[in-house]
């Protein structure tokens, strides 16, 4: 191993190489530099000195001539010592002299045009490749945009810095950076301008192997004079390459670089707070990072910071209390400075209260617009008015901050909607900094301030993992004591212990409660969470009580949700149950006092403070009190001198519009009908009707109740008022009850006045309605009355009914004929059926019509009925129509008439042959059949085929007949028209007797 003095001397053996370009290599001091090949060179330089061409060909003759040498020695001999790494690209004689022979023609050149940048660029790359190694050249995707954002740019930047392979020690060539570093310097006093000079000169500063001296203090220097001497619109480019390097540097170089660039532009800030948190080389600095991240969350929710990364004020704010939770011993203040911090603060607040109180004037005593002054404010360039100066948005002030004030006036204040995640945040503050109490009732004063559920799960999970946590914690030290910790200690430990699970107990039994007070925060005025809390008492009657007095005080009727009036029904209840459990003794008194405050209620709907007084009622019937009931109703139901009183007025309030509540009187009338008398019940009724709020049930009630009590005229009297107040359809119901009712009583005895009743109720029934009322009248006449009249009615029936109805009554005119009159008397019926009816309902009265003159022998009346159906029936629709057509023809018909038949059916099909039809002709069958459509008809001969070819004429089709069929010769058997055969057709022999 060789020793310290060994290794010294061939440190000063490498280091005597250089410098090779200090001063700059000239032929009379380096004699090397020239040959007699080079000779022709100089003198066409000598001859032409101001020539560019000249000598730029002439320096590329030369650089090419080293390269091509260069890569025939690296090729030759490509294995490198130590000493060869330390030397780089200068480890051999022959890289030293084309360094000397290229800086000495370069320099020659630079004489003669010393402003070129043509020159110096190439001269510069050249010096840089033999000092700092090979360019790396990395691949880039894309194209770059054109004015990119800063933290892009840095990253855009931090990607593509120059990397290098190799290159010349710093230390051993140390002389030859210094030369680099002096050329850089005289291109600049010529170029000052140039930002991609400056650039270049950056590139050193970020080479592994560059010198101390240069790469720090130097690099500082440069960067600054850059700035100094470039102009501002080329700024961005220069400080993208100090930030950089100040980020490599870390420490306090970092923290002055950034700041002075955030004075100009805070679009960095939260890069540069990301940076003090989790700097290379130095201690964090979370006081300035938390300050910084405070006063951007105040700019942007002031809407003067827009975060480049996209971050909302809300997010902002969010970094800054994750700042404080991981820092909370650098970053805050402890318990008795924040309880300090919180007085003196709440002290200001009250004085400056009071002082812009005592400031409020009239701004003009005589009425006339005046100016006032006030105190002058700060401004920014721009006039826009700046905010007071704040200590904790000051990154260079070292006082700590009061966490717990920024975040209730910067979080909860503003952000109301996550105060789960603020009170979270908090308490967790002072779980970082053992102050355990402080936690505990930062997260009590939490959950009881939260107004939503998931706030409060938030902080009530965080509660409940910290007392976890700390229980466990507690259990480890027990159960691992240390040895220097006494007995007396690990007592109190266990005491504590106790203590705290008995505390953990509590709060879980306590989260019903705790959500409860949440939504009952929310909104005070939700019934249904009150009775909730009436549940969750369970049989503590006191907490019962304490409850409903409480929820009454609170809720405000017309606020409340829906059923308000439970509360003080239930209340009332719960006395006259005697409590929950029922142990205590009934005390009517006192819910007779909450049901009266209740009927004083104004309530939102007039049928809740209904609800009231028959459930007081009610109450007083439980007990057997039915004088106290009937009281209670008669006090409810007061009628007051004006009675002209909108019952929708809402407006009013609602015990000046009860006495119209219907619910209110049904239950009065109710309660008289089963402990009153009958003329009480029917001064009731009465009520109901001069006040003109009785509905239908109220009258078939009222006439019921006259018919059990055997006032059988004034119960009819009571239908007649009925059918006079109500129109049809309510009066419908009406007379049917009604009639029904008189025929049942009277029959026929009371005949002409059961027909004038009816003939009443059918002179206003519309026809959708009439139905019953005809049916029920022809049969009055025909059990008490005469048949004629009957058929009359039904005739008129036939008339005065709707459309779909008709049908159905022409079905039970022809039945009541047949009965008796005979068959022969429903001609002129079906005739005029035919007339009435609608197409769809033809077919059915056809084929009765049909029946009906078969039976009586009227076989050609039948057929031409038959005809006369055809055209409604389509026979992809209807085939029950042809069905029986086709069985008529076969049972009773002839071949012409079948023929005939078969001609028609073909005719009327190419009628109906429509788009719409067919298609709800196949879908039809497909759903019958269970198989899906055909789209094609089938052929059943060529004539068929011939129309159906024929798609612009649809006229009749016609069957052709086996008679006139062209006649064939003996022995020879006629050629079939089509290959299938035609399904309707009869085989009748030729020889048959037509």
């Amino acid at each position: 191993m060789p020793s310290v003095a060994e290794k010294l001397s061939k440190l000063e053996s490498l280091s005597a190489h250089f410098p090779l370009t200090l001063p700059v290599p000239t032929p009379t001091t380096h004699s090397h530099l020239l040959t007699v090949q080079d000779i022709h060179r100089e003198e066409d330089l000598l001859r032409n000195p101001s020539s560019f061409r000249a000598w730029w060909t002439a320096i590329q003759n030369t650089r090419d001539a080293f390269n091509a040498l260069l890569k025939e020695e690296r090729r030759t001999n490509p294995s490198l010592d130590e000493g060869a790494q330390l030397l780089g690209p200068l480890s051999t004689p022959l890289a030293r002299r084309s360094l000397q022979c290229l800086t000495y023609i370069y320099e020659a050149a630079l004489v003669q045009f010393p402003g070129s940048f043509k020159l110096w660029k190439p001269y510069l790359q050249m010096r840089m490749s033999y000092v700092l190694g090979k360019l790396v050249h990395k691949k880039q995707a894309g194209g770059r945009k054109k004015f990119p954002e800063m933290k892009e740019a840095l990253e855009e930047e931090r990607e593509s810095l120059e990397e290098w392979e190799g290159g010349l020690d710093g230390i051993v060539g140390w002389e030859e950076w210094k030369a680099l570093v002096a050329t850089y310097e005289r291109a600049l006093m010529w170029l000052p301008k140039l930002p991609r000079l400056w650039l270049m000169y950056f590139s050193l500063f970020f080479h592994p192997m560059c010198p101390p001296v240069v790469s720090h203090t130097h690099a500082r220097r440069t960067f600054d004079r850059a700035l100094r001497t470039l102009p501002p619109s080329l700024h961005s480019r220069i400080w993208i390459r100090y930030l950089l390097w100040a980020e490599g540097r870390g420490g306090t170089t970092t923290v002055s670089v950034y700041r002075r660039y955030l004075a100009v532009d805070p679009s960095l800030t939260e890069h540069y707070a990301s940076i003090l948190l989790s700097p290379a080389d130095s201690e964090p600095r979370p006081l300035e990072a938390a300050k910084l991240l405070l006063s951007l969350a105040r700019k942007a929710a002031r809407g003067g910071y827009v975060s480049p990364e996209g971050k909302s004020p809300y997010q902002l704010l969010g970094d800054f209390i994750d700042v404080v939770e991981r820092f909370s011993d650098e970053v805050g203040l402890d318990v008795p400075d924040t309880i300090q911090s919180n007085e003196a603060n709440a002290k200001a607040d009250a004085e400056a209260e009071a002082q812009h109180i005592r400031t409020q004037e009239p701004a003009s005593a005589d009425g006339q617009l005046i100016r006032v002054a006030g105190p002058a404010r700060p401004v920014s360039a721009d006039g826009k008015v700046l905010p007071a100066y704040d200590e904790d948005e000051d990154p260079l002030s070292k006082r700590r901050l009061n966490i717990e004030r920024i975040i209730h006036k910067d979080g909860l204040v503003v952000y109301k909607d996550q105060a789960g995640r603020l009170w979270s945040g908090i308490a967790t503050y002072w779980i970082k900094r053992g102050e355990f109490d402080r936690a505990n009732s930062t997260f009590e004063t939490g959950i009881a301030s939260v107004l939503t559920v998931r706030d409060f799960t938030q902080v009530f999970d965080a509660y409940v993992q910290f007392t976890e946590s700390l229980l466990s914690a507690m259990m480890a030290s027990l159960e691992e004591p240390d040895e220097e910790e006494e007995e007396e200690d690990a007592k109190e430990t266990e005491r504590e212990l106790d203590t705290k699970m008995k505390e953990f107990e509590a709060l879980m039994d306590r989260r019903p409660f705790l959500l409860n007070d949440v939504l009952l925060r929310r909104n005070p005025n939700d019934v249904q969470e009150w009775e909730k809390r009436v549940a969750l008492w369970g049989g503590d009657d006191e907490r019962v009580a304490e409850t409903y007095t409480k929820a009454l005080e609170t809720i405000q009727p017309r606020k409340a949700t829906a059923n308000f009036h439970r509360l003080y029904i239930n209340f009332a209840r719960f006395y006259e149950e005697g409590g929950v459990s029922g142990a205590a003794e009934p005390d009517l008194d006192s819910a007779r006092k909450i049901l009266e405050k209740a009927t004083k209620v104004n309530f939102k709907n007039v049928e809740d403070l209904a609800e009231i007084w028959c459930e007081w009622s009610e109450m007083e019937l439980r007990h057997e009190n039915y004088d106290e009931a009937i009281r209670v109703m008669q006090r409810a139901a007061a009628i007051p001198k004006n009675i002209k009183i909108n019952y929708h007025d809402h407006s009013l309030v609602v015990q000046t519009r009860l006495f119209k509540s219907l619910k209110l009187w049904s239950f009065y009338v109710d309660l008289e009908e089963s402990i009153g008398t009958v003329e009480s019940t029917k001064a009731v009724y009465e009520k109901i009707m001069d006040l003109k709020i009785a509905n239908a049930q109220i009258i078939v009630n009222y006439a019921a109740f006259l018919e059990e009590n055997q006032y059988w005229e004034d119960s009819f009297k009571i239908y007649e008022r009925g059918t006079e107040l109500f129109t049809f359809p309510i009066s419908f119901e009406i007379w049917n009850i009604y009639l029904s009712k008189f025929v049942k009583r009277y029959g026929g005895s009371k005949l002409e006045r059961a027909r004038d009743l009816f003939e009443q109720a059918l002179e206003k029934c519309p026809p959708k309605a009439c139905k019953p009322l005809f049916l029920m009248y022809g049969k009055l006449e025909e059990d008490h009355g005469l048949a004629k009249r009957a058929m009359s009615i039904y005739e008129r029936a036939t008339q005065v009914v709707a459309s779909e109805d008709k049908l159905e009554m022409f079905t039970v005119y022809i039945a009541k004929a047949t009965a008796n009159y005979g068959l022969p008397a429903t001609r002129p019926i079906y005739e005029r059926a035919l007339e009435v009816l609608p197409d769809k309902q033809t077919a059915d009265i056809c084929l009765r019509f049909a029946a009906l003159e078969r039976k009586l022998g009227e076989i050609d009346r039948a057929r031409a009925i038959f005809a006369h159906a055809s055209q409604f029936c389509d026979p992809r629709v209807n085939p029950k129509f042809w069905t029986e057509w086709n069985s008529f023809e076969i049972e009773t018909g002839s071949e012409d008439t079948f023929r005939e038949m078969l001609r028609i059916k073909r005719s009327v099909q190419a009628q109906f042959n429509t788009e719409a039809s067919y298609l709800a002709a196949q879908t039809l069958s497909a759903k019958q059949n269970g198989a899906s459509a055909d789209p094609a008809v089938p052929l059943t001969d060529a004539m068929a085929a011939a129309e159906q070819q024929a798609s612009a004429v649809k006229g009749p089709a016609f069957v052709a007949a086996k008679k006139t069929a062209p006649p064939t010769l003996e022995g020879t058997e006629a050629r079939p028209i089509q290959q299938e055969g035609n399904a309707d057709e009869i085989q009748i022999s030729d020889e048959e007797d037509l």
